[in-house]
């Protein structure tokens, strides 16, 4: 006999899991189903995110830059510290613990709210009488369930190149890159997003000759073109080799390194061995065995679970959120669109408002932004005011020892709302927050100027930037 629940979600990673807490909250008797396990079958909730995105990089980015610390900043603060040596294995071993912390800790909130945690893959069975019909299998066991709603929030997994699959030893995805046994000594990066910066930027500081090939004829594209040109002289500073306009022509695994021929922005033909290669090319949504068919469920032509501006799918009662669904494949983004959803069941008005969803760069210096760059409302015909800040004349980034970057603020020339913010710099992905707010309750630059800020912090240089706007800044 089939277990029934008021809502069952696909899926324990950021949106997952954070709905399903939301609906016990709202007294919803709830089941959440994930596939994740390791090794020995224990189980991983977190997603994407907690296993190999989002937590597990960021583990690394602390460690490695503490080794680039101690090796090249320690002696201006007077601190002697002799050899240093670096220790792979406890790196790693570092990364792994803070990873079971989040599993662990997410285990945890599911039993707090009551929450039943299915340990299998959902499919789809059928529907009848308003209800849903799924079976979850793991190895040679099937559960069979039965929900009045459904939330799916199965993710996505990484793009590969075509006809080069990733075997995670040569060719490495996101989920690789986190576990290179050996500092390599020559690193190729297929792809200067997030993840391609982010992972190129820790085996860099850990001793790797990083090269990284982007397409795109410009860097950073979707960031502040006032940024993007900061962040590029800053990386190429710091020894990441970027190549912009970059077109991969063909990719060789060989033995034990891979070879990449690509032809340059003029035109000439460059081909380069690595020891490994991460292809960070973007992610696709991850339905696989999810049996869309058997109800009926609607994708669109990239795979896409199809969704309105509330989440609902095609089907009464089943909701998408998350990376499956139209938008930015962001944590937080998922998040919202899940307690939003929670909501919306107990017939609450969830909100997100997809304005207003920052985007972070955790390399260094942090790149940080929300709402939209000079160029987007400049082509848009937008009438505009804008104001910088450069951390150079933050007190506070002066004893850091770390004054690479600015903040930037843009509002409307008319009505002095803020429209977008853009900071790259020291605790950048920190500092975002206030913009955030501010642009939630459609606040304006002055309001930002006005507001007292402690001294000495970095949040002055944000104060500063909307003083700016006015060109009326105080340390400047």
């Amino acid at each position: 006999m089939a277990k029934e629940f008021d809502v069952v979600v696909i899926g324990a990673g950021p949106g997952g899991y954070i709905a399903a807490i939301r609906a016990a909250q709202l007294g919803k008797k709830v089941a959440c189903v994930d596939a994740w396990v390791d090794l020995d079958g224990k189980p991983k909730p977190g997603g994407t995110c907690t296993n190999v995105g989002c937590i597990p990089s960021k583990a690394l980015l602390q460690s490695s830059e503490h080794y680039e610390q101690a090796q090249m900043h320690f002696a201006e603060h007077g601190i002697e510290v002799g050899s240093i040596k670096l220790k792979l294995d406890t790196l790693l071993g570092r990364k792994n613990t803070v990873v079971d912390q989040n599993n662990q800790g997410i285990q945890f909130l599911f039993k707090k709210n009551k929450i039943e945690f299915i340990v299998g893959t959902a499919q789809f069975v059928g529907a009848e009488n308003n209800r849903y019909k799924l079976s979850v299998s793991a190895g040679e066991k099937t559960i069979e369930i039965d929900a009045e709603h459904v939330i799916i929030a199965t993710g996505s997994e990484p793009r590969a190149l075509p006809d080069l699959p990733f075997d995670e030893k040569l060719v490495l995805s996101n989920a690789g890159a986190l576990d290179i046994p050996a500092v390599p000594k020559k690193l190729g990066v297929i792809g200067a997003g997030v993840i391609g910066l982010e992972l190129g930027s820790v085996w860099r500081r850990l001793g790797a000759e990083v090269t990284v090939l982007e397409a795109m004829p410009e860097f950073l594209a979707v960031a502040d073109a006032q940024v993007a040109k900061e962040a590029k002289k800053v990386f190429a500073k710091q020894g990441l080799n970027i190549e912009v306009g970059a077109k991969v022509e063909n990719v060789k695994v060989n033995d034990k390194s891979v070879t990449v021929t690509y032809k340059t922005a003029k035109d000439e033909e460059v081909s380069a061995e690595f020891d490994h290669l991460i292809v960070s090319i973007g992610r696709i949504p991850f339905t696989k065995g999810l049996n869309p068919e058997a109800v009926g469920l609607k994708l669109d032509q990239r795979g896409f679970i199809e969704v309105n501006e509330e989440c609902q799918t095609n089907l009464p009662n089943v909701w998408a959120v998350g990376d499956v669904v139209r938008g930015p494949m962001l944590a937080h983004k998922a998040e919202e669109e899940g307690v939003a959803v929670a909501e919306r069941i107990a017939g609450q008005h969830g909100h997100v408002n997809y304005n207003t969803i920052p985007s972070v760069l955790y390399t260094s210096p942090e790149i940080a932004w929300v709402g939209a760059t000079e160029q987007q409302l400049k082509k848009d015909k937008r009438e505009i005011k804008v104001g910088t800040f450069p951390f150079m004349a933050n007190g506070r980034a002066r004893a850091l020892g770390d004054t690479t970057g600015f903040a930037k603020v843009i509002a409307d020339k008319n009505t002095d709302e803020v429209l977008g913010v853009h900071i790259i710099g020291p605790m950048a992905s920190e500092l975002i927050a206030e913009a955030v707010t501010i642009m939630e309750f459609k606040g304006a630059a002055e309001d930002i100027a006005r507001i007292c800020h402690a001294h000495p912090t970095l949040s002055e240089a944000v104060k500063e930037a909307a003083l700016a706007v006015d060109k009326r800044t105080l340390n400047l």
